[in-house]
Parts: C-alpha cells; sequence; structure tokens
C-alpha cells in the first residue's frame, strides 16, 4: 500500500469533521496562558486529549477519533505551542507545571473525572498525570507509548534508530561538529537556545526533520518541510523536556510508581515498527497491569495517521461507549 492509498483508509475510519463549541485561554497565574477547546457532545463523557511533542499542539484532526454524540471532547495545546501564550517558551514550562495545568482546566470546565487519550509525549503526560491524580481518571487510551527514560533517548538520539536511516541521521547529525556528536540533545540545545533567531530557527527545522521523517513505516524518501515557527517552537520544547529527562524524579520513574495506576483499565495502541518510540516501552508498561491491553498494530509506525494506528484507536474508544 502506497502512503497516500493508506491515508485515504485512514480517513475512513474517523468520524466526521466536527465543530467547537467552546474555544477559551485560561490563565494560570504564571505568565502563561492556555487555548483550551471542547468539541462534541456537551453533556458527554468527557475526554482529554493530550498532544505529542513536547511542542506539538493540538489539531483539527485530533476531534475525529470520537463520536461526537457521545463524547465531551476537551483539548488543549500546551504551554509555549499551538495557539497557548507565550509562544516557544520554556520558563515555567515543565511536566509538573503541564499536571497542574490538566487540574486547572478540569476545574475551570467542572469535569470530575475524565478519559485520558495520548499518544507519544502525550502517553508520557498522561500516565504522570494518572499516577498523580488516579481518582480523577476513569481510563487510559494510549498510543506510541514513550516513557521518557534514558534508554529511549539515547536510541533516539544516540544512533539506535539510526542504524536503520543511515541517510537521514547523517543529516541530522552532519551540522555538528564531530567534537560534540556523542551528545546530540546537549549540541542542539546550544544552538535551539543560543539567542540567534536564524541559528535557532534553522537547528530547528533540522530537529524537527529528523522526527518527522521517521514517523511513518510508509516514508517515501520526501520530508517535507515545517514551517519555521512551528518547527523553532516544537523542537525547543521537546529538545528543553529531553536535556531535562522529562522532569521526572529518576530514570524509569513511571514504571517504578505504576503501582498507582494499576487499578485503571487501559489499551496502548502501538505500531509494530514504530522508530520513534520502540515497542518495547509499550509492553514494558503491559506487564503486570492486570486491567492494561496491548494492541500491536503490524506494519504501523508511529503517526496518529497510520491507518492501522487510526482504525485501532478508533475501535478503543467505540469500545468505551455505554
Amino acid at each position: 500500500m502506497d502512503q497516500r492509498s493508506g491515508q485515504k483508509r485512514a480517513v475512513e475510519f474517523l468520524y466526521p469533521p466536527i465543530d467547537p463549541f467552546d474555544q477559551r485561554m485560561i490563565d494560570m497565574g504564571d505568565g502563561h496562558r492556555i487555548f483550551v477547546e471542547q468539541c462534541g457532545r456537551r453533556d458527554g463523557i468527557p475526554v482529554l486529549v493530550l498532544h505529542g511533542g513536547p511542542g506539538g499542539g493540538c489539531s483539527p484532526a485530533m476531534r475525529r477519533y470520537f463520536d461526537p454524540s457521545v463524547y465531551r471532547v476537551v483539548l488543549f495545546d500546551q504551554r509555549g505551542c499551538g495557539r497557548s501564550q507565550p509562544h516557544a517558551s520554556v520558563e515555567n514550562n515543565t511536566t509538573w507545571h503541564l499536571v497542574e495545568d490538566i487540574e486547572i482546566i478540569r476545574k475551570s470546565l467542572g469535569i470530575d473525572r475524565f478519559i485520558l487519550f495520548g499518544g507519544s509525549w502525550g502517553a508520557t503526560l498522561a500516565l504522570v498525570y494518572a499516577i498523580t491524580h488516579p481518582d480523577r481518571v476513569t481510563s487510559l487510551a494510549l498510543r506510541g507509548v514513550f516513557l521518557m527514560t534514558r534508554a529511549e533517548l539515547d536510541w533516539f538520539y544516540g544512533g539506535g534508530a539510526g542504524a536503520f536511516y543511515p541517510d537521514l541521521w547523517a543529516r541530522f547529525t552532519t551540522p555538528i561538529p564531530e567534537d560534540e556528536r556523542h551528545d546530540l540533545i546537549a549540541a542542539y540545545h546550544r544552538r535551539l537556545f543560543s539567542g540567534n533567531l536564524m541559528e535557532e530557527s534553522r537547528f530547528g527545522r533540522i530537529w524537527a526533520n529528523w522526527e518527522n521523517a521517521l514517523a511513518s513505516v510508509h516514508y517515501d524518501g520526501f520530508i517535507g518541510e515545517s514551517p519555521s515557527d512551528y518547527a523553532r517552537a516544537f523542537s525547543r520544547l521537546e529538545n528543553h523536556y529531553f536535556q531535562n529527562a522529562g522532569f521526572l524524579d529518576s530514570d524509569g520513574w513511571i514504571l517504578k510508581e505504576k503501582h498507582n495506576i494499576k487499578h485503571l483499565p487501559a489499551t496502548i495502541v502501538q505500531g509494530r515498527f514504530d522508530m520513534i518510540c520502540p515497542p518495547i516501552s509499550a509492553h514494558r508498561l503491559a506487564q503486570d497491569w492486570p486491567k492494561c491491553h496491548l494492541r500491536m498494530v503490524p506494519l504501523a509506525g508511529h503517526a496518529l495517521s497510520e491507518p492501522g494506528i487510526s482504525e485501532a484507536l478508533v475501535h478503543v474508544m467505540d469500545s468505551l461507549r455505554p
């Protein structure tokens, strides 16, 4: 199946486009204003959508995984990205700030408990929030699990994924002097936060292109350039979080604290050929979690838009309806 036919099939699984019934900015009181929107059924089952990155932002396509006659879908752009302000800012921007933002959003919207729907970094944030606020979560629907461990970062920024895409790995590493390539996250951090807008934008695009090219199993050799403003914000935020190991207390923190959520039902949709977040993390997360079901999708990579991933996620959300 070629990429275009795969994308066409993926659309068939999704619900028709729906418009939000509520859009607002919520002031977090520390210099950040967060964009929040709601769509679907006003009195429906609440589900919170957590986008990836960090720094990816939400898109209208993310509304289409939910039956609008059943679900009250809440989406928000995390700090520094999308329509939230200030743009590309890393000040007061940590995992724990985002967890508190979710609590403020939940209370502002008058929601008691909700389903968490997140992929990649969104899955990380969903797990961290659920571990710290398990009484506010009814279930989790996760995709492309990322546990924010050193091993995962080493895989993607230390040459593991590069062994499968040596041509793209060369594009990512060549702009960095050889004596800095032992720590590419730190090397890119220096350039993404240099204070020189042109340099930050240039290296932001290179950083973003490396990830974008590996997102789909249908990669055909062409990498579309991300808009400069988006690429800079995405790359700065993602690098900021990775440079600080996700601001978690220890390596492997999520698995160490998993006991706090083992009573919650969860489903993981994982691409068998996910090069960004390899399936080993999803497998480890599902182990010893009686209420967690791992669905491995064959011939699928990391992207939310992969046909098999889209179909599986719609099926998961349909199965949670009354």
